[in-house]
C-alpha cells in the first residue's frame, strides 16, 4: 500500500513540488473536528436545525469572510502564521503577504482555504451554541462591513482631493 501512495504522489508531482501527505494530514485533521462536533451534537441531544434560515445565512457569510482574512493576513494574527510561513510585505489596508513555508502554512495563509473551516465551525456553532454563535457572527460581520466602509471611505476621499 505504502509503495502505491508513494507512486501515486511522485506521478501526480511530476515537477512539482505537491506536498500531498500534508494535505491528507489537513484532510484528516478536518474530518475528526467535523466528527468530534457531531459527536458532541449527539452526546448533548442538539439537533441540526430544519434549515438554515437567510439571516443565519447572511451572517455564517459575513463571519467567514471575515474570520478567514483575519487568520490568513491580519498583522496581529502573524505570531499563529509566524512557524508555518515567512513574512514577505504587505498586500493590502492592514494585511500581510506571506509565504507557506509547509501544507499547514498554505492553509493558514489563504483566506479562501480558511473559509471551509470558518464556515464548518459557525454550522457546528449553530448546532452545538446557536446564541453565541450567531453573536458571534454578528459581530464578525458588523466588522467586515466597517472593513468595507473604510475601504469605501478611502477611495472617495482619493477621488475628492
Amino acid at each position: 500500500m505504502t509503495d502505491f501512495l508513494e507512486k501515486t504522489e511522485r506521478e501526480y508531482q511530476g515537477e512539482h513540488d505537491r506536498p500531498l501527505r500534508g494535505y491528507l494530514r489537513i484532510l484528516t485533521v478536518y474530518g475528526g473536528a467535523v466528527a468530534a462536533a457531531a459527536a458532541l451534537a449527539a452526546l448533548t441531544g442538539r439537533k441540526m436545525p430544519e434549515q438554515v434560515g437567510v439571516l443565519d445565512l447572511a451572517l455564517m457569510a459575513g463571519c467567514t469572510h471575515k474570520v478567514s482574512r483575519l487568520i490568513a493576513k491580519d498583522p496581529v494574527t502573524s505570531p499563529l502564521r509566524a512557524p508555518f510561513t515567512r513574512y514577505e510585505g504587505t498586500s493590502g489596508p492592514a494585511e500581510l503577504k506571506e509565504e507557506p513555508r509547509n501544507p499547514v502554512g498554505e492553509m493558514l495563509s489563504c483566506p479562501f482555504c480558511l473559509a471551509q473551516w470558518t464556515a464548518t465551525a459557525y454550522a457546528a456553532g449553530l448546532v452545538i451554541a446557536p446564541r453565541f454563535t450567531r453573536l458571534a457572527g454578528a459581530t464578525m460581520t458588523a466588522v467586515a462591513v466597517s472593513d468595507w466602509l473604510q475601504l469605501a471611505y478611502a477611495k472617495l476621499m482619493r477621488s475628492a482631493s
